[in-house]
Formats: C-alpha cells, sequence, structure tokens
C-alpha cells in the first residue's frame, strides 16, 4: 500500500525541527543522486555529523521520511539515507504559491 502524498502541513512539520534540517544539509552536503553504498549517508554517518543517539536519529529521520523529504533503503544491516530532491523542490513551489 502506498503512502499517500505528504501535505505542506506534513513536510512544514517535518523541517520545523532545527535538529531535522540540519541532518538535511548534512544529506544535501553529501550530494547523493541515487540510493547505493556510494550515495547519501548511513545512518552511523548521520549520527556522527549531528552528534546524537541511533534512537534519536532514527525518530527525526522517520519524521523526515513520512514526509516525503528522505528516502531509505536498507542494505544489509545499514539504512542508506538521501534527499529526495523533487520532493524538496515540490515543498518550495507549494509556499510560493500558498505565501
Amino acid at each position: 500500500m502506498a503512502n499517500p502524498e505528504p501535505t505542506l502541513t506534513n513536510s512544514l512539520n517535518a523541517i520545523v525541527d532545527p535538529t531535522r534540517r540540519r541532518i538535511l544539509h548534512s544529506l544535501k552536503q553529501r550530494g547523493a543522486t541515487s540510493l547505493g553504498k556510494s550515495a547519501g549517508l548511513c545512518a552511523g554517518d548521520i549520527e556522527e555529523r549531528v552528534r546524537l543517539s541511533q534512537p534519536t536519529i532514527s525518530h527525526h529521520m522517520a519524521i523526515l521520511t513520512k514526509a516525503g523529504l528522505v528516502e531509505a533503503k536498507k542494505q544489509g544491516q545499514w539504512r542508506w539515507y538521501r534527499r529526495n530532491e523533487p520532493a524538496i523542490r515540490r515543498l518550495v513551489k507549494m509556499l510560493r504559491r500558498e505565501l
């Protein structure tokens, strides 16, 4: 069953938290274009960059993923994350239209 498309409110709620914005910034610096070992950051990399515990990172990543701003792929024991650039561009367009 597919998730419904995230709403503007869901997306804004996801990025209101400064930690989640730092995570998105870290993923942007990585510059990944596709999921895989050479793309994005694994959860451990994110933990190191934002200096928070694994459960806290998992909580934030779940919110960003549910909002559609981040994509996740499990490979072996690792979960790899990357920004969903088309979704972020749609969010910016929605903000321009709504504001």
